[in-house]
């Protein structure tokens, strides 16, 4: 097992699956500026390195993250407030970001697969930050709230593009509109989560779907697989799908893991899949940055 150390996280890598957890139970694993730097960091290192196959976050304690530290009570969110180094944290060239968005959107880019095990409360940006995480499973002990309404504010962290697209927009509105708290099966019922577990079955579900995924797949096409998905999910027309998916299907058909798949179901053994995704990522990725890609 590999082991890493930060302030407000634990990060551990096993058998292919990395576990990212908030840490910092006495305070419900509320999220802080350093929090927020840590979990851009650890993305980071879970891209970087080929060893890990999926990620897998959750919180220690009985939170997953009760929303922002509101410590600083009323001057929380206005980060004018706040001191020069604190507010530069924030700003790009001269707007302020909130600091949920730089999380999500780095979870966004993710070259791994990111699977959520909500173990508890998870309010303010403790559901938004869930929202680029490609499968959320919880425990039948988790509540979330879009509560931004009742602090005066509004959504963040890019949520106003992710959550009706995960939940339809009736729904997201609603859930925005009151800021009302809900329990583990309206999210169920209403699609924010994939599945519901007790309390001590969450992380083995979390870990057995992370497992299939790593033991059976190739690593590369999973992480164009990822951002194929994501991106299109924004795209204009279908033509815009069929430009990736037509340059995606011609790198990989070419690649030594499209022989290793096909080998290894002929031969019904578990296949080995020889491409790294630090190194045979194909010419063409990532597309987006492109002006015009035909």
């Amino acid at each position: 097992m590999t082991l890493a150390t930060f302030e407000t996280l634990l990060y551990s890598v096993e058998d292919g699956i990395a576990t990212i957890t908030l840490n910092r139970p006495e305070k419900l694993n509320a999220f802080t500026t350093q929090m927020r730097d840590e979990l851009v960091a650890v993305f980071d290192r879970t891209d970087a390195d080929d060893a890990v196959r999926v990620v897998i976050i959750t919180g220690a304690g009985r939170a997953f993250c009760a929303g922002a530290d509101l410590s600083s009570g009323g001057k929380t969110f206005d980060y004018a407030s706040r001191s020069e180094s604190a507010r530069d944290a924030y700003k790009v060239n001269d707007v302020y970001r909130d600091g949920g968005g730089i999380t999500t959107l780095r979870i966004f880019k993710s070259l791994k697969p990111v699977i959520g095990a909500i173990n508890g409360a998870a309010v303010g940006i403790g559901v938004t930050m869930q929202m680029p995480m490609d499968i959320r499973l919880a425990s039948t002990d988790a509540r979330f709230g879009f509560v931004f309404s009742r602090r005066g504010i509004t959504p963040e962290a890019a949520s106003t593009w992710f959550l009706s697209r995960l939940v339809g927009m009736q729904t997201a509105l609603e859930w925005c509109f009151t800021g009302r708290v809900f329990g583990a099966q309206e999210a169920l019922d209403r699609g924010l989560v994939r599945s519901l577990h007790a309390p001590a079955d969450l992380l083995p579900a979390a870990r057995a779907l992370a497992r299939e995924i790593a033991d059976n797949t190739a690593p590369v096409s999973i992480a164009l697989t990822r951002q194929m998905l994501w991106h299109m999910a924004g795209a204009e027309h279908p033509m815009m799908a069929h430009r990736v998916d037509s340059r995606a299907i011609q790198a990989r058909g070419q690649s030594a893991d499209a022989r290793e798949g096909v080998s290894s179901f002929l031969e019904k053994r578990q296949p080995a899949y020889p491409n790294k995704v630090s190194t045979d990522m194909p010419d063409f990725f990532p597309w987006w940055d492109e002006p015009a890609f035909e």
